[in-house]
């Protein structure tokens, strides 16, 4: 293991240090930023960082504790936040040239959230121009890179705030995950990202201001949530940012989980179906094959009756793109393009080009009802289904995805098929490092629940990282 110090703690480790006063927040904030100073420089993972706020706010937190204040479950526990987040009185860029000088005046409810439980913001991490990617680059910053393997991408959109995460830049960090992009930096870069069910976190001003078109996209599919280094850092995360809020009119009322103990218990007896490729997709053979072994645990050790199994619907991955173009400021993006286009990303540019009609936007809108109505059928027959999280592990950083996989020509994007349509049904699911490749590059797997059946997703996540711990595990660049 890598001799991280306080930047290799968990988040629940360090928030109890500091109430207890065993450490202070002004010391853990020095060592998260020290991390930084010493990685960034070749990672990449921060667009913004706010160091001088950082230490502001952890010395406000360690002058409450001496006053015997309440600080919050988060207690000056360093946190990292995507550039996709609005935070207001710091850069918002969306790694977007049209939003280079963009400052918001209003925070996200999330960061609202993170701010009163006591978390200590580091700053913005590093995305896709409007996270219409699954990569790291974006036309005006530096390329994002994968910390097992620099010349690799790190996934996204949450690119940044996974290279915090898997580097103890960061304890914690908030990710955005519209098509899979909490999940797939997870995967990519080896740690634990989590999507509730759509509406456990509420969105505001994400995916709803209609002020700032690129920014106002996403809002059927957008889901923010926790990126973390174990299951436990992300269920306490999950306690402050679970709830509702009047501007997010899709937010869950509160209470149908106990966030505190939502990883807590066995998961013997539970039905778990695992699906190779979904029936349709192209796998890289050793994803396939650590994948399997992964899930073979949840039989072996954990359990669960495992058998293989696939919901069943066609390939959804041009209706899903649909979808995405119908759930955005499509006048507005293509002045933009017009405005900013030699500057933009070439296939965001290509993407809002296309000539969409009605007629695609409302076959999109049938397939996802399609995609919802066999997902929950095929769920009535199990309380889980796993899959990989990626169908290839890593590859080049500057590529939207590979050409082949094990052999076939695919479409840059058929990478991302097991990810997207738990976007397009709105249930909760989550990647766990479920292993490596010959080279020590990250494998995911993903663990999906029933629609609403978060806590059975952590307390799943959680019995199979006891059963295959991966948190010692430190990427070579840490």
């Amino acid at each position: 293991m890598t001799d991280t110090g306080l930047a290799g703690l968990p988040a629940t480790d360090l928030a109890r240090r500091i109430r207890d006063r065993e450490v202070s927040a002004a010391e853990v904030t020095d060592a998260a930023l020290r991390r930084v100073e010493a990685l960034d420089g070749r990672l990449h993972a921060f667009v913004e960082l706010t160091a001088d706020l950082a230490r502001e706010q952890a010395r406000s937190v360690d002058a409450a504790l001496a006053a015997g204040d309440d600080v919050g479950p988060l207690a000056g526990v360093p946190i990292a936040v995507k550039d996709l987040i609005a935070t207001a009185g710091i850069p918002t860029r969306s790694g977007s040239p049209a939003y280079r000088d963009f400052v918001p005046d209003e925070d996200d409810i999330v960061v609202e959230r993170v701010k009163a439980a006591g978390a200590v913001v580091l700053g913005k991490t590093t995305v896709p121009e409007f996270g219409y990617s699954g990569v790291g680059h974006n036309p005006i910053g530096e390329t994002a890179r994968n910390p097992w393997d620099p010349a690799l991408t790190p996934g996204g959109s949450s690119a940044g705030s996974g290279i915090a995460v898997a580097t103890g830049m960061a304890p914690l960090a908030l990710g955005s995950d519209g098509g899979g992009s909490v999940r797939i930096p997870a995967a990519h870069c080896g740690i634990y990202g989590f999507k509730a069910s759509m509406g456990r976190v509420p969105l505001y001003p994400a995916t709803r201001d209609e002020r700032y078109p690129g920014m106002s996209s996403w809002e059927g599919l957008e889901h923010i949530g926790p990126m973390t280094r174990t299951v436990a850092d992300a269920a306490l995360l999950m306690s402050v940012l679970a709830g509702p809020d009047p501007r997010d009119r899709h937010s869950l009322p509160a209470g149908d989980v106990d966030w505190d103990r939502a990883a807590d218990g066995g998961i013997a007896g539970l039905r778990v179906a695992y699906s190779a490729d979904l029936g349709y997709l192209a796998v890289d053979p050793e994803v396939r094959e650590v994948t399997a072994r992964a899930a073979r645990v949840f039989a072996d050790d954990l359990g669960c009756t495992v058998e293989e199994a696939d919901p069943g619907w066609p390939d959804p991955a041009a209706d899903f793109w649909a979808m995405v173009m119908n759930e955005s400021d499509l006048r507005g993006m293509r002045a933009m393009a017009e405005q900013y286009g030699d500057q933009m990303s070439p296939h965001l540019v290509a993407l809002l080009a296309q000539p969409w009609s009605a007629e695609q936007f409302t076959d999109a809108v049938v397939a996802r009802k399609r995609v919802v109505n066999r997902m929950s059928r095929f769920m009535a027959g199990y309380d889980l289904l796993l899959t990989p999280t990626l169908a290839v592990p890593p590859f080049p950083v500057d590529v939207q995805g590979p050409e082949r996989i094990d052999g076939r020509m695919v479409a840059p994007t058929a990478w991302l098929g097991f990810t997207s349509p738990l976007n397009m049904t709105g249930q909760p699911a989550a990647s766990v490092p479920a292993g490596t490749t010959a080279t020590g590059l990250p494998i995911g797997l993903q663990i999906v629940g029933r629609h609403l059946a978060d806590a059975t997703v952590l307390r799943a996540s959680a019995a199979f990282e006891a059963a295959a711990p991966w948190a010692d595990r430190w990427p070579p660049t840490s």
